[in-house]
């Protein structure tokens, strides 16, 4: 049912499609042909031409009180579409609930248009017909249905269509004509040689109907443009003319044969149910008429891009909280607060340039600009850490918590134009020398006694420099307010609604070079991609969310939320 949104809008089963067990529980006739999917569903095997009959008699029995008869060797329409046409009409000729008149061409052996619009608008139907099984089905159907007040069933000679139906009647005007032409020319056609291309899957639905109903001569191109003559010669005896057709590729041929004809008002549009696509196509002599819009050319609806996200339960917050605090700053964190300090700390880690941005209360919003890739192989990296770490156990001097060496982390720093002020290079290298943990910069101060993956110094040095870069104030409100200037960025959702409206950010030490200082993400060239992290709350919990922005592959952007979720479980999870 891929495309059932797209069904027309009053369409009663677009948003509510046929209950197989209820209807079965209702209706023993249909009960038979309902089975049960491996996954306990049930099901109906639309391959047999039984169970589509079955179907379509208790769907019309159910929801408006129809009791017909088909012939399973004549056409068996599908209630949904025939539906979209009906409303689709109503739309041309603004006949909802008005009284109409109509004439149904070839009407089968259902005569399902005329018994709809009868039923739900009170139209009256002048229905034509050349087979003679189909003829007495739908005489029948309108007469147990007490319909004859309202629907005048008529048998028509061969290759017949509107000159000759209208020509007992010559006084009365009717407000539409519908149709449901043959649609193949031949077996071979019907068959889908040579008219299905191979890349469709095969149809879901038996191919049932009398040789009158699926096949003309010349298909149903050169049937709807025998009516398209029959309409120059009839002109403002019907206020609307038009037909369903079954191929896509038909539509242009006719709306060019009626602009040849010079027909004023033209209009088309699409039926869809299921995977089942059928077009209609209608035309006007009249001026006053109003003409409904074509669909538009894009006509999948766009998905709803939601964001990548994931839950930290209430349960591992405390914890996060506890080791926010041991990384510096406020020591009442909120869990927003702790999670997104944590955030900055691991993405700093990872040398992702990062920016604070206006956000509502109780959340915190970093736009990201990812420059390369260096959370991939984070398991040989994290085990190529703890090996270091063993080394460095072994040497008298080295403190527990050295990891990696702070020349290695400043030369990585200083390739991504992180800065790192005098003092915290001296702290860097006593900390190295000696185990005393002496006065350092008051944002790279750590603890002894924290587990080895809480204290690589350089990581939170790198993290503290890349927040606390000398900008001017005047750019960086202006940056703010701007919201990332000359990027495309999304940021409704980070409306500021509380108090913060600037980031906050730290002046670098006084005197430091512009050019050392880390560039912002909106200055960035040449990156992979951009993305919007909010981190809010949610009852207990704190969700994360990441919003794609621009870039390359969202592929990355994936990797990147997974290996943030990682690390912060990772903390929780250590004792």
């Amino acid at each position: 049912m891929a495309l059932n949104k797209s069904m027309h809008p009053r369409n009663r089963y677009k948003d509510k499609p046929p209950d197989f067990a209820y209807l079965a529980s209702k209706y023993p006739d249909f009960q038979e042909h309902v089975h049960t999917s491996l996954a306990g569903r049930p099901v109906v095997n639309f391959k047999e031409p039984q169970a589509v009959r079955a179907l379509t008699c208790t769907l019309l029995k159910e929801d408006f009180g129809l009791t017909i008869e088909i012939p399973l060797e004549r056409l068996i329409p599908t209630v949904p579409l025939r539906l979209n046409y009906i409303h689709w009409v109503e739309d041309l000729i603004d006949g909802q609930k008005q009284p109409r008149r109509g004439i149904d061409i070839g009407t089968g052996a259902s005569c399902i248009y005329p018994l709809l619009g009868a039923t739900m608008n009170g139209w009256y139907f002048l229905a034509t017909e050349v087979d003679d099984i189909c003829f007495d089905y739908a005489t029948k159907n309108v007469e147990q249905n007490n319909m004859s007040d309202l629907i005048k069933v008529v048998k028509v000679p061969q290759k017949t269509l509107l000159m000759d139906a209208l020509k007992e009647e010559t006084e009365i005007v009717y407000d539409f004509c519908m149709c449901n032409p043959p649609f193949f020319a031949n077996q071979l056609e019907a068959k889908g040689v040579n008219s299905r291309s191979s890349r469709r899957p095969p149809p879901s639905s038996v191919n049932t109907g009398g040789v009158t109903e699926i096949m003309a001569e010349g298909g149903e191109l050169e049937f709807v443009k025998r009516i398209i003559h029959d309409s120059l010669q009839l002109m403002k005896r019907l206020r609307w003319y038009s037909c369903m057709l079954g191929k896509k590729c038909s539509l242009a041929p006719l709306k060019e044969e009626l602009r040849k004809q010079g027909v004023p008002k033209v209009t088309h549009t699409e039926f869809c149910q299921g995977r089942t696509m059928r077009w209609a196509l209608a035309w006007s002599f009249y001026d006053d008429v109003i003409v409904p819009s074509p669909p538009s050319k894009k006509r999948k609806l766009e998905k709803v891009k939601k964001p990548l996200s994931f839950t930290l339960p209430e349960a591992g917050l405390k914890e996060l909280q506890a080791k926010a605090s041991a990384l510096g700053g406020a020591a009442a964190r909120g869990p927003v607060d702790s999670v997104a300090a944590l955030l900055m700390k691991t993405l700093s880690d990872l040398r992702v340039l990062h920016k604070r941005v206006p956000c509502r209360k109780q959340e915190q919003s970093l736009f990201l600009t990812a420059v390369e890739n260096t959370w991939i192989h984070g398991r040989q990296k994290r085990r190529d850490g703890r090996e270091g770490s063993r080394h460095l156990r072994e040497l008298p001097r080295a403190p527990h918590c050295a990891g990696t060496s702070s020349q290695t982390t400043l030369a990585a720093a200083a390739a991504t134009t992180t800065t790192t002020t005098p003092a915290s290079q001296n702290q860097s290298a006593s900390t190295q020398k000696s185990k005393s943990q002496g006065e350092s910069a008051p944002s790279t101060t750590t603890s002894a006694q924290e587990p080895a993956g809480q204290q690589i110094e350089n990581g939170a040095s790198s993290n503290e420099t890349r927040e606390d870069a000398t900008r001017d104030p005047t750019a960086e409100q202006k940056e703010v307010s701007g919201n990332v200037p000359g990027e495309d960025v999304d940021v409704t959702s980070s409306t500021c609604t509380g108090q913060e409206t600037v980031p906050q950010e730290t002046p670098a030490a006084e005197g430091e070079p512009p050019s050392k200082r880390p560039p912002s993400p909106a200055a960035v060239q040449h990156f992979l991609f951009k993305c919007l992290l909010n981190v809010m709350l949610e009852e207990s919990d704190v969700v994360i969310e990441m919003h794609w922005v621009e870039g390359q592959s969202k592929d990355l952007m994936n990797q990147l939320c997974t290996y943030l979720k990682n690390t912060l479980l990772r903390s929780v999870a250590k004792p």
